[in-house]
C-alpha cells in the first residue's frame, strides 16, 4: 500500500502566522494543513497521516504542551515542533523532555524552521517504519499455537530441546517438531534470529 504524502500540520491562533508559515512551507514543496485552534486540530486529528505538527506554545484553551499531551493520549505520534514569541526556558525544557523535535522563538530563521521540519519528517518516517515492522512481527507471532509460543519463549532463553522438553513435561522429539514449526512460522533462520525476534516484541 502506498503511503500518503507527508503533511505539515500548523496550529496557531494568529492567522497571519498561519498564512506566513503556509506560504513558506508550500514554497519549499511541503503540503500543509492550518488550524487556528487546538480544538479544531484535535477534531480532525488522524494518526494515519504522515508528517509533523508545528504548534504555537501559547494559545487560548489548550496550550502547545497540553495539545502535545492530548495528541499522545489519542495515539497520534506525530513529531512536534514548538514555536513561541516568548523566551520561556522552563516551557522549552518541558517540551524537549516530552519529545519535541525543536523549540523555535519567533521571529525565527526560515532555514532553521525548514531544517527542523526535515528532521521531524525523518523522525516520523523512521517511527512509522518501526511500527510497521513490529506489526508484521506480531502478525507472524500470532499464528503460533499456545504450545509453540511456550517453546519459542524457552528456546529464546537459551534452553536446549532436552531442557525445554523437561520443563514442559513432554518428549524431546515433540519439542523438535514444535521448534521447527516455530522457526518456519516466524520466518527466522536461526536461534539467534529467534532471540532478536522475541526481543523486538519485548517478549524476552
Amino acid at each position: 500500500m502506498t503511503q500518503a504524502p507527508a503533511t505539515i500540520f500548523l496550529v496557531d491562533d494568529d492567522e497571519s502566522v498561519l498564512r506566513g508559515l503556509g506560504r513558506l512551507l508550500r514554497a519549499s514543496g511541503h503540503a500543509t494543513k492550518p488550524f487556528s485552534s487546538p480544538s479544531e486540530f484535535l477534531a480532525q486529528l488522524s494518526g494515519d497521516t504522515p508528517g509533523c505538527a508545528v504548534l504555537d506554545l501559547r494559545m487560548p484553551g489548550l496550550n502547545g504542551l497540553e495539545l502535545q499531551q492530548a495528541m499522545e493520549s489519542r495515539g497520534c505520534h506525530l513529531p512536534v515542533i514548538f514555536i513561541s514569541g516568548h523566551g520561556d526556558v522552563p516551557a522549552s525544557v518541558r517540551a524537549m523532555k516530552a519529545g519535541a523535535v525543536d523549540f523555535l522563538l519567533k521571529p525565527f530563521d526560515e532555514q532553521q524552521l525548514l531544517g527542523a521540519i526535515s528532521q521531524a519528517l525523518l523522525k516520523d518516517a523512521a517511527a512509522r517504519a518501526g511500527r510497521a515492522e513490529t506489526a508484521a512481527l506480531q502478525a507472524r507471532h500470532a499464528v503460533l499455537t499456545s504450545r509453540e509460543r511456550e517453546v519459542c519463549a524457552l528456546v529464546a532463553q537459551g534452553l536446549t530441546n532436552k531442557e525445554v522438553a523437561h520443563r514442559l513435561g513432554t518428549a524431546e522429539k515433540t519439542i523438535k517438531v514444535h521448534r521447527a514449526r516455530v522457526i518456519q512460522k516466524l520466518e527466522v533462520d536461526s536461534v539467534a534470529e529467534l532471540v532478536r525476534f522475541v526481543d523486538r516484541l519485548g517478549l524476552g
